[in-house]
């Protein structure tokens, strides 16, 4: 009987220990749910991308709604940004004719997009205008010589979470350099799946 008495109190001990357990998992629980959140509002703004060039502007907008970020273009239409920053990485951006009809609908956060900052001078009107709002805008460098920097999130070959840090020099009034850098904001969980 002590056999029996024994093991029942082991497996009241594993089915203690099982009880506790999800709540040291709530860390990973909370992620979990969060990725899954992220990966619906992923979908419904991939959705954006579906859209016909020619539809009216404001049934876009009607149906997504408003833009994060508007511009005026000098054709007479403007510039319409949905961005997910600053904790997102991704923006959708089209431009609209005069008469209020959408363009194509693209991703303006990837390595391809960002290159048009190699040709062209860019100020910070145009880049507002290009991707829409930064993630973060902060200054770097030694007290005497302090750039301004502004980065965007946004996944790196589609797959990488990372931050492309443009640089606006010291004046803050023309870009000088860009580059691609991982963000910090994943750095500690960089293999959260295990």
């Amino acid at each position: 009987m002590k056999i029996g008495v024994g093991l029942a109190s082991q497996a009241a001990a594993k089915t203690s220990n099982r009880l506790r357990r999800p709540i040291a998992d709530w860390p990973r629980i909370f992620k979990t749910a969060g990725a899954a959140l992220l990966l619906s509002a992923l979908t419904a703004c991939a959705n954006i991308a579906k859209v016909p060039p020619g539809t009216p502007a404001n049934q876009v907008i009607s149906q997504f709604g408003q833009p994060t970020y508007t511009c005026p273009l000098d054709n007479g239409g403007q510039r319409l940004i949905w961005s997910m920053q600053p904790f997102g990485q991704q923006a959708w951006g089209t431009n609209t004719d005069a008469e209020g009809r959408v363009g194509p609908v693209e991703q303006l956060l990837t390595d391809a997009h960002f290159q048009v900052l190699k040709s062209g001078e860019w100020t910070p009107e145009k880049l507002l205008c290009e991707f829409g709002p930064p993630a973060e805008k902060t200054g770097v460098g030694l007290p005497s010589s302090i750039q301004i920097v502004w980065s965007w999130r946004y996944m790196q070959d589609g797959v990488w979470y990372a931050m492309m840090h443009v640089y606006l020099g010291r004046d803050g009034e023309r870009v000088t350099r860009f580059h691609p850098g991982p963000d910090p904001r994943y750095e500690g969980d960089r293999f959260w799946w295990f």
